[in-house]
C-alpha cells in the first residue's frame, strides 16, 4: 500500500456517497463544539469530569480499539491467516478485559488518579513514573502515525490526492474536534462512530458472504487456497504464531498473546483506562470494560470474515496471496471488497464507517495522550504549580504537537504489507513489561520502588533484542511470532529482574501503599455500590463478566 491511488484501489464514489460522508463530518465537528462548551477545568478536558454513564464509556472504550488498526489490520490478518486471527479477539482481548473491570478499576478509579503513570507514581515514586510516561507517550504517537496513515489513504483512494496531502487533512480533522472538546469530544464522536462503523461493515460482509455462496461456500474456497483448510479453525493456529509444532503455537498464543500482550494492552494501556476512569461511579467504571466485551466477542465476523472473503474472492488479492506479487497487498482487503460489492450510497456508508474507525483510533491516541503528556511530564516534571487554566491550554497545545508528530510516524507504517506486525511489535515493547511491573506490584507489596523501573526498562530492552534478532534472521520467526517471543522475554525478564532488585532495595512503607496493593486495601474501599443509579441485577459486573466468558467459550468450541 505504498500509493494507494492506483488504479486497481480507486473507488467509484458517487454523489450521493459524498453527500453521506459530508453529513456525517458536520456530525463529528459539530459534537466536538458543542463538548467544548461543556469544558472549563483541565479535569473536564481530560477525563470528562469523571461523570459520564456506563453505556456511553462502555461503547467508547470499545470504540477506541475499534480504529484503523482493527479494521484494517484484522481484515488483512483474516486474508492472510485465516480464522486463527479470532484468538485476537476471544484470547487476547476478552479475558483481559474482564479482568480489567473485575480486578483492576476499582484500584484506578478508587485511587482518583488521573492517568496510568500516575498510578506508577504512587506505586513506585518518580523514576518508574517518568519511564513509564514517556514511553507511553511514544507509544501513542506512534500507534497515532499507523491510525492517520489509514485515514489518509482512504482519502488519497477517494479523491487522488498525494498521500502527504491527505495526511495533513486527514490530521487537521481529527485535531479540530479532539482540541475542541477533549475527551468528552472524543468518547461521544466514538459512541457515534461504534454505530457508523457497524452500520459499515454489516451489509459489507453479509453481501460477501452472498457471493461467495454462503458459509460452506467460503469453507470451501478458503480450504483450496494456499493455507489451505487450517485457515477455517481457529486452533492451533500455527500459521499466525511462525512455529511449526502445534503445542508450541499454543503455548504461544495462550502465554504470549493471552496473557502477555492482552493483559498488558488492555489493563495497563490508557487509551482504554482513560474511558472507564471517566464514568461516574466505581460500578459503571467496572462495568465499562465488561460492557465493551459484548460487541467486541463479535466484532471479528465484521472484520475477519471479509479478510478472508476477500482472499478468495477479489483476484488482485487472490493472486497476491498465491505469489507474493501484485499491486496491493493484504491492507487493501477490505478495500477492495468494498471497490467490488458495494454500490453507491451503501460506498458511502461504508466509508463513512472506515473514516470513523480511523478517527475513533486517531482521536484516542490523541486524547489519552494530551492528559500523560501535560500531567504526567509537563506539569510534574517542566512546568510545576500553575493555574488550572495553564494546564487546560497546554492540554491543547499539546494535542497540536502530537498530531504534528504523528504526521510523521505515519510514513513509518507505511513500509508494512500488514500493520498488524508492526502494531504487536510495538505492544511487545511497551505494554508487556508495563503489565508485569503493574501486576507484580499490586499484588506483592515488597515490591520497591527501584525494581519498578528497573524491570520496566530491561523488560523493554528484552523485547527490543528479540526483534533485532528476528529481523536479522538470527531467529527464525514468521507470522506474529517475534512479537509474541519479545512480548513473553518481557514480562519474564522483568519479573525476575523485579524480584531480584527487590531483595536488596527497600519497599515503601505499607502505610502508603493503601488503595495500590491489593492485600493493603479493605474490601469496601475496592467495592462498587449496589443502591441508587448502580442497583439491579444488569448492573452487577460479576454476573455481566460471567455471562462473557460463557459466551466466550462457547465461540472458542464452535469455530475451534
Amino acid at each position: 500500500m505504498q500509493v494507494l491511488a492506483q488504479a486497481e484501489l480507486r473507488l467509484d464514489a458517487s454523489a450521493v456517497d459524498y453527500v453521506l460522508l459530508a453529513v456525517y463530518f458536520v456530525f463529528v465537528l459539530g459534537i466536538g463544539y458543542l463538548a467544548r462548551r461543556s469544558v472549563s477545568t483541565s479535569l473536564d478536558f481530560f477525563l470528562s469530569g469523571r461523570a459520564l454513564p456506563a453505556w456511553v464509556t462502555g461503547l467508547a472504550f470499545i470504540a477506541a480499539n475499534l480504529g484503523a488498526i482493527e479494521i484494517i489490520g484484522m481484515s488483512a490478518n483474516g486474508a492472510e491467516y485465516g480464522m486463527p486471527t479470532m484468538h485476537y479477539f476471544w484470547i487476547g482481548a476478552v479475558p483481559a478485559m474482564l479482568f480489567l473491570g473485575i480486578v483492576m478499576m476499582p484500584f484506578y478509579y478508587g485511587s482518583k488518579v488521573r492517568s496510568v503513570p500516575e498510578f506508577m507514581l504512587r506505586r513506585f515514586g518518580k523514576p518508574a513514573h517518568l519511564v513509564n510516561g514517556i514511553s507511553f507517550a511514544v507509544a501513542q504517537v506512534l500507534i497515532a502515525g499507523v491510525n492517520l496513515y489509514l485515514l489518509a489513504s482512504i482519502v488519497n483512494v477517494l479523491l487522488g490526492w498525494p498521500l502527504w496531502v491527505s495526511v495533513l487533512i486527514a490530521a487537521a480533522i481529527v485535531l479540530s474536534y479532539t482540541a475542541l472538546g477533549g475527551l468528552s469530544a472524543a468518547i461521544y464522536n466514538e459512541v457515534l462512530q461504534f454505530f457508523v462503523i457497524v452500520a459499515a461493515l454489516l451489509p459489507l460482509t453479509v453481501v460477501g458472504l452472498t457471493k461467495v455462496g454462503g458459509w460452506q461456500g467460503l469453507v470451501a474456497k478458503v480450504s483450496a487456497s494456499p493455507g489451505g483448510a487450517e485457515q477455517m479453525t481457529a486452533w492451533p493456529g500455527n500459521e499466525l504464531t511462525g512455529f511449526g509444532n502445534s503445542v508450541l503455537s499454543v503455548v504461544g498464543l495462550v502465554f504470549g498473546l493471552g496473557f502477555v500482550l492482552s493483559f498488558g494492552y488492555w489493563t495497563t494501556n490508557f487509551v482504554e483506562v482513560q474511558r472507564a476512569m471517566a464514568s461516574k461511579s466505581m460500578s459503571a467504571a467496572q462495568r465499562t470494560p465488561i460492557i465493551g466485551a459484548f460487541p467486541k466477542m463479535f466484532i471479528p465476523f465484521l472484520v475477519i470474515i471479509p479478510g478472508m472473503i476477500a482472499a478468495v474472492l477479489v483476484p488482485d488479492l487472490s493472486g497476491y496471496k498465491a505469489t507474493g506479487q501484485g499491486n496491493v497487498d493484504y491492507n487493501d482487503a477490505i478495500l477492495l471488497l468494498m471497490r467490488d460489492l458495494l454500490p453507491n450510497g451503501l460506498l458511502g456508508i461504508a466509508l463513512a464507517g472506515l473514516l470513523a474507525s480511523f478517527m475513533a483510533g486517531m482521536a484516542a491516541n490523541l486524547s489519552s495522550f494530551n492528559t500523560v503528556f501535560t500531567y504526567d511530564i509537563w506539569q510534574s516534571y517542566i512546568v510545576k504549580d500553575k493555574p488550572d487554566h495553564y494546564y487546560l491550554s497546554m492540554g491543547r497545545w499539546v494535542t497540536v504537537g502530537a498530531t504534528l508528530v504523528a504526521v510523521g510516524t505515519a510514513f513509518i507504517a507505511s513500509g508494512y504489507a500488514n500493520l498488524m506486525d508492526y502494531l504487536q511489535q510495538l505492544f511487545s515493547f511497551f505494554n508487556a513489561p508495563l503489565f508485569a511491573t503493574f501486576i507484580l506490584g499490586m499484588f506483592w507489596k515488597k515490591m520497591t520502588p527501584t525494581a519498578g523501573w528497573l524491570g520496566l526498562v530491561l523488560g523493554t530492552l528484552a523485547a527490543v533484542t528479540v526483534f533485532g534478532l528476528s529481523e536479522s534472521g538470527v531467529v527464525d520467526l514468521p507470522g506474529q511470532g517475534a512479537s509474541f517471543i519479545g512480548a513473553g522475554a518481557a514480562f519474564v525478564v522483568d519479573i525476575v529482574v523485579s524480584v531480584a532488585v527487590s531483595t536488596v532495595t527497600r519497599p515503601k512503607p505499607e502505610a502508603e501503599l493503601a488503595g495500590l496493593v491489593y492485600s493493603l486495601t479493605p474490601k469496601a474501599a475496592r467495592t462498587a455500590s449496589t443502591s441508587g443509579e448502580d442497583a439491579g441485577w444488569y448492573r452487577k459486573p460479576g454476573l455481566l463478566a460471567g455471562i462473557v466468558l460463557v459466551l466466550t467459550v462457547l465461540l472458542n468450541i464452535i469455530f475451534g
